[in-house]
């Protein structure tokens, strides 16, 4: 009646309630959306195969005398991992020191029955639990207050006890989806918070300060306005993980389906992936305007323009946008596992699909490392800097290259090695990346890049004292900003050449914006 009803979607929450069975529930191929909370205590055998709309299953405990269950999704055999029937549960809550009992019982020949009746060597193991309780007294959990006479003449020790029944469920998990919530580890679900925060705060601050400012819009300002709200997304990321295993901690069996093959899942991959190419890309064009102003900081009419950066990352933003849409046509997926990241290598171009992904971001991080060892060596002439100024520009283009090593390196290393079909890490494994590794430039860039810097503190303060707050310093850094400007429109009019003094200076400014 029920199997293979394609119009089945609802079975009434009482229908079962007071039914003596059923031992067999076949609701295979049907559009059962959900199963009776009541009378399911004496189903045996549940078998649901292709019964895809069957996404959440009723609590556990209704399930107490469950051995088998053929399931249509792996995350719901998770729910029936650790699931013991109701007499077991019973018999372990009671014979907590039967382990020496089950290891002679064990021992003994497999042609061997237990003489006479199973209740005396239950009530010769109760004695030697509670050796005070009299004949005519009961023990504090006395088999007789449990037990009547038919369930202890039926009770095999050996088979019942010693070798309980194991519920058994298909399809299990697989590799990319264990048991376990989507963070996997309890600390990992403190730190991605912290983590979040911090990148959604330190980015949305950049962005509020350098939109507001009256000053003009240059290049670097609009570069670091691309590079912030990409790092912000990526903190809208891991809030939304954060967010759904929190909701879904420890009963994520039952939400796996919904979320993983619902439009939560892939606004969170595409949320990723855009920000994360974004991110690598704006950080590319950076540090290359960086080096171009450097080296042709006295040819005026090379200096790059908004005109320019504009174009170029308005083609940053198509090519984010068209990796990132991708895995919702097929080419790939985010579906595969919890984290929504395209893991999904099943054909070949899905394959190429990752590798393309990696590839682009070590040539990134290449190009990256050799603009900086090309600056470093620009600034380091002893003629232009002094020995102080080098060094800290050498340490500043080391923490630069390191936080994008730390980011991208054993990213890179793992997912390679994924896609060539040969793991080295597993998905539980890899969650730890995408936490303390994969959000590292989120976290970083909004502070190496803009905190840090002496034109976003001033713009900062300027702002603040549109509000009333730090004024003194606003009106310091306004009175420096506008005698800076004044010294270097003198020197400007009076000289015919351009000093080492002058190069010194545009060499600095450079790296400082």
């Amino acid at each position: 009646i029920l199997k293979d009803n394609k119009n089945l979607r609802r079975i009434h929450n009482d229908a079962l309630r007071g039914a003596i069975g059923p031992d067999v529930l076949d609701i295979s191929s049907t559009a059962l959306e959900s199963l009776p909370s009541y009378g399911l205590e004496a189903i045996q055998v549940l078998n649901a195969t292709s019964s895809y709309s069957l996404k959440r299953l009723p609590p556990l405990d209704k399930f107490s005398s469950l051995l088998e269950a053929v399931l249509t999704y792996p995350s719901h055999c998770c729910a029936f991992r650790n699931l013991r029937t109701e007499k077991q549960n019973l018999l372990l809550s009671i014979f907590d020191n039967f382990s020496k009992e089950c290891e002679s019982t064990m021992r003994k020949p497999t042609n061997e029955m237990l003489d006479d009746s199973n209740s005396t060597l239950l009530w010769s193991a109760e004695r030697n639990t509670h050796p005070f309780a009299t004949d005519d007294e009961s023990s504090p959990y006395s088999y007789s207050t449990i037990f009547d006479d038919s369930e202890m003449t039926s009770f095999d020790f050996e088979y019942d006890f010693c070798q309980p029944k194991v519920l058994t469920c298909t399809p299990e998990p697989d590799a990319f989806n264990p048991c376990e919530d989507i963070l996997g580890y309890s600390f990992l679900r403190v730190l991605i918070w912290f983590i979040n925060i911090l990148a959604i705060a330190g980015n949305f601050t950049v962005l509020l300060v350098l939109l507001t400012s009256h000053y003009k819009l240059t290049v670097p300002r609009f570069l670091m306005c691309n590079l912030s709200f990409a790092d912000f997304c990526m903190g809208l990321y891991l809030l939304l993980i954060a967010s759904v295993d929190a909701q879904t901690s420890g009963q994520y069996y039952n939400h796996a389906i919904d979320w993983q093959t619902g439009s939560g899942c892939s606004t969170a991959g595409f949320f990723t992936v855009f920000a994360s190419e974004l991110s690598v890309y704006t950080l590319t064009v950076i540090t290359v305007e960086r080096w171009h102003t450097i080296t042709y900081a006295m040819q005026l009419d090379r200096k790059l323009r908004l005109r320019h950066a504009v174009p170029i990352m308005l083609g940053g933003w198509l090519f984010s946008i068209g990796i990132a849409v991708l895995p919702l046509f097929g080419v790939s997926s985010y579906m595969k596992v919890s984290i929504c990241l395209p893991m999904d290598i099943e054909t070949g171009l899905s394959q190429a699909y990752i590798l393309l992904i990696l590839v682009l971001n070590v040539v990134a991080f290449i190009v990256i490392c050799a603009c900086y060892i090309k600056i470093y060596i620009a600034v380091q002439n002893p003629e232009l800097v002094a020995a102080n100024k080098d060094t800290k520009i050498a340490k500043r283009m080391a923490i630069l290259i390191f936080t994008d090593f730390t980011c991208m390196a054993p990213i890179s290393f793992f997912a390679i090695s994924a896609a060539f079909k040969v793991p080295l890490i597993t998905v539980t494994n890899s969650k730890i990346l995408l936490v303390l590794f994969y959000p590292v430039n989120s976290c970083a860039n909004p502070f190496l890049y803009a905190i840090f810097t002496k034109a976003f503190r001033r713009d900062f303060f300027l702002l603040m004292s549109r509000f009333g707050c730090c004024k003194s310093r606003a009106e310091l850094y306004r009175m420096n900003y506008f005698s800076a400007y004044n010294s270097n429109c003198k020197n400007g009019g009076v000289a015919t050449a351009p000093s080492k003094a002058s190069q010194a200076f545009l060499l600095l400014s450079a790296l400082e914006k």
